[in-house]
């Protein structure tokens, strides 16, 4: 542990070493199933039927895919607004208009992303959102979340609580992702639900 690391931050980077190994092992089927599915139980939540905006995300490598639950929101008539990925690792947004409407973006030597090729709309359009969809690894029973690790939605979070806003907030997992518990500090906010490939679990936020 390095000298001045918070003892959360270890555990943090122990479950994420964990859980994205078991993703690793996961077959391309697999996870084209788990998306499909996601997608439908995504799709009958009360909160996204009657969502005018959702800000989503384009998932990568072994991310439970959103391929399916994009298209089908923006069929439905929803407008849904994508992460642009900042130099400083904020977070921009664009409008998706269907799969034509993204590119591939390296950024340095890190990843690759696909991102929205039209517009960008500033940081703060993400609190025009009725819906949050995020990107996770893992939450408990008090809707913990927990990322990946590079905080570009630990800001968002932040700027949503600063402009008063309260979204849907909804993260997209696998099923072994609900786990017993999430290493939490003061900086982290709970969302308010969590659905995977075969249910949806509710949390009450304070």
């Amino acid at each position: 542990m390095k000298y001045d690391e918070h003892p959360a931050d270890l555990e943090k980077r122990n479950l994420r070493r964990e859980l994205l190994a078991i993703r690793r092992a996961l077959t391309p089927e697999e996870r084209t199933e788990a998306g499909a599915a996601l997608a439908l139980r995504a799709l009958r939540l009360p909160e996204l039927a009657t969502a005018r905006t959702v800000a989503a995300y384009v998932s990568m490598g072994t991310e439970p895919g959103t391929a399916e639950l994009l298209e089908a929101l923006r069929r439905r008539g929803t407008r849904v607004l994508l992460p642009v990925l900042l130099p400083d690792d904020d977070l921009d947004w664009g409008a998706y208009t269907g799969p034509g409407s993204l590119a591939a973006v390296r950024h340095g030597g890190r990843m690759e992303l696909a991102e929205p090729t039209g517009t960008r709309l500033g940081p703060d359009a993400v609190a025009a959102a009725d819906v949050v969809l995020l990107p996770g690894l893992a939450v408990d029973g008090r809707g913990m979340r927990l990322g990946r690790g590079g905080g570009s939605y630990d800001r968002v979070l932040a700027r949503l609580e600063r402009a008063g806003a309260r979204p849907a907030l909804v993260v997209l997992l696998y099923d072994a992702e609900v786990v017993a518990r999430v290493p939490a500090e003061a900086h982290d906010h709970p969302v308010d639900a969590v659905v995977t490939p075969t249910g949806v679990r509710r949390f009450a936020r304070p």
